[in-house]
């Protein structure tokens, strides 16, 4: 198995480990947020340093993976894993082994597909992307990098998500529908035409 490093210590964290850990595919050696602050020791892994010491772990750990959560803004996962690739670190692609992938699909490095997500034949998902738990993803959608598709959310066939997007626990996409950049669509929002970049869609 891989090591890996885990880079953010806060709630999101607690979900990615159980997603790793189904896997079988790597072996967590421990976690790293900007401070201890949000460090819970119940975590089950080691606190291993902040940010800072990025650098110096990768000289003895090659994978590492974001796992701070993103609701309001991308902002700050994006802003590691710029830096974990900077630091030449190996952003590996993570699914639960409770996940369905096609084999047709293409996932970008350093996302996580959680349990009981279905990424269905000829999707595409960017990189450093969150496909949350039973999520659904259909045939030949596009899922821009950085993006959150969140708990229980339908995105529908053919249906284009831009970079940096957030889409909210039980949102349902109209086929062929396009969100912009930077968007955000409240939970359970009902997308049934297109939406330009920048907008936040609510109830």
């Amino acid at each position: 198995m891989e090591k890996i490093l885990l880079i953010g210590a806060g709630g999101h964290a607690s979900s990615c480990i159980d997603v790793i850990e189904s896997t079988n595919h790597f072996e967590i050696v421990g976690l790293v947020d900007k401070d201890d602050s949000l460090y819970d020791d119940k975590i089950g892994y080691p606190f291993l340093g902040t940010d800072n010491d990025l650098e110096f772990l990768s000289q003895n750990y090659s994978h590492a993976l974001v796992t701070v959560g993103q609701i309001k803004s991308p902002r700050v996962r994006i802003k590691l894993f710029k830096l974990l690739n900077e630091l030449n670190f190996v952003l590996p692609v993570v699914v639960s082994s409770k996940a369905y992938v096609s084999e047709n699909a293409k996932v970008g490095k350093g996302s996580i597909i959680m349990h009981g997500a279905i990424v269905n034949s000829n999707a595409t998902i960017g990189e450093n992307c969150i496909i949350n738990s039973q999520a659904l993803i259909e045939h030949d959608a596009v899922i821009g990098d950085h993006c959150h598709i969140s708990t229980g959310a339908l995105i529908n066939g053919e249906v284009k998500v831009g970079n940096e997007s957030f889409i909210g626990s039980g949102a349902v996409t109209n086929h062929c529908t396009s969100i912009g950049k930077n968007c955000i669509v409240g939970a359970g929002v009902i997308i049934k035409g297109n939406i330009r970049s920048n907008q936040i869609i609510k109830n």
